[in-house]
């Protein structure tokens, strides 16, 4: 990659949290896979440090799962990382979500698409309504 100077750089926070289910070895494993893939585009990874809590069934999302990426302004890097991380999460068995924050603005990215929340919501009121 070539050396970015710090004025076209931009910097995203990203999390990785499992669902519910997963334990401490599923999140770092995890982890380890978004984070080789994330390793395949033109950013710069670095790992947030992080600690699980004495007596913790799972470890903390934001501490194991968390990635600062940084990237190009320039050159049509980030759709790529945002198309990168959905990609990601509609490959995996789980319901988990990323959060990715740039600049204290935060987004949620999920497996499930817009329209088939939609769908779910809709079919609830019909059941229910």
């Amino acid at each position: 990659m070539a050396r970015m100077t710090e004025s076209d750089t931009r910097r995203a926070l990203v999390r990785l949290e499992a669902d519910d289910e997963a334990d401490a070895e599923e999140l770092d494993r995890l982890a380890r896979r978004l984070r080789a893939e994330l390793g395949e585009l033109d950013v710069d990874l670095r790992a947030v440090p992080g600690e699980v809590p004495d007596g913790a069934k799972s470890a903390d999302p934001v501490t194991v799962g968390s990635l600062m990426v940084a990237f190009s302004a320039a050159g049509g890097v980030f759709p790529g990382l945002v198309e990168t991380l959905r990609e990601w999460l509609g490959r995996q068995a789980g319901r988990h979500k990323i959060t990715m924050t740039i600049d204290g603005d935060t987004v949620e990215l999920e497996r499930a698409t817009s329209a088939e929340r939609q769908q779910l919501i809709d079919a609830f009121v019909q059941r229910h309504g």
